[in-house]
């Protein structure tokens, strides 16, 4: 059994960046072992898709109604986690729009979670940063849901949960670089 709530951000998945999918040529044949693994990683793939929803609405309920939404929680925890970044960047780490970014930084940043700092690199694209109330409300965020994984029983050991973590960025990688 694997205690969920010790481990690391990022100790089982690998930090990595999204990057926009392209669409596969017509009839391009897929590549190595996945393109023989079929059906097996398609049940992979809605595995991972149906934890990633019932990890969300764990989150969720943990931290309440009042609380930042998960995606606003989580640009907390990259900001935690690399420090000061522009808007832009934090897009292309994500890869999704500029405007969705600010979409999560503007109430970030009128809750007083988040502070804009002046960018020495570049005068009209400011660093987002948290502010003490973002950093003491992600500690509290991680201190909760370390006790709230530390609870559940997962049936794999260390060894299996890391191979299935290598089986998963195998698959991002193969995504991101199409």
């Amino acid at each position: 059994m694997i205690n969920l709530g010790t481990l690391a951000i990022g100790e089982l998945g690998g930090e990595g960046r999204a990057r926009p999918l392209r669409q596969p040529e017509v009839g391009s044949p897929g590549r190595g072992r996945a393109a023989a693994a079929g059906p097996e990683l398609a049940r992979l793939i809605e595995e991972a898709l149906a934890v990633s929803r019932c990890l969300r609405a764990l989150l969720d309920e943990l931290h309440g109604e009042e609380a930042p939404s998960g995606g606003r929680r989580e640009l907390l925890k990259e900001l935690a986690r690399l420090g000061p970044r522009t808007v832009p960047q934090l897009a292309r780490d994500r890869a999704v729009t500029r405007q969705h970014i600010q979409a999560l930084v503007n109430p970030l940043l009128e809750d007083g979670y988040v502070e804009r700092q002046d960018n020495p690199a570049h005068r009209r694209s400011p660093l987002v940063s948290l502010s003490n109330r973002g950093r003491e409300y992600v500690a509290a965020m991680v201190r909760r849901e370390g006790e709230a994984l530390s609870a559940l029983q997962i049936a794999a050991g260390r060894t299996q949960s890391r191979r299935a973590a290598e089986v998963l960025r195998s698959v991002r990688e193969a995504v991101e670089s199409r």
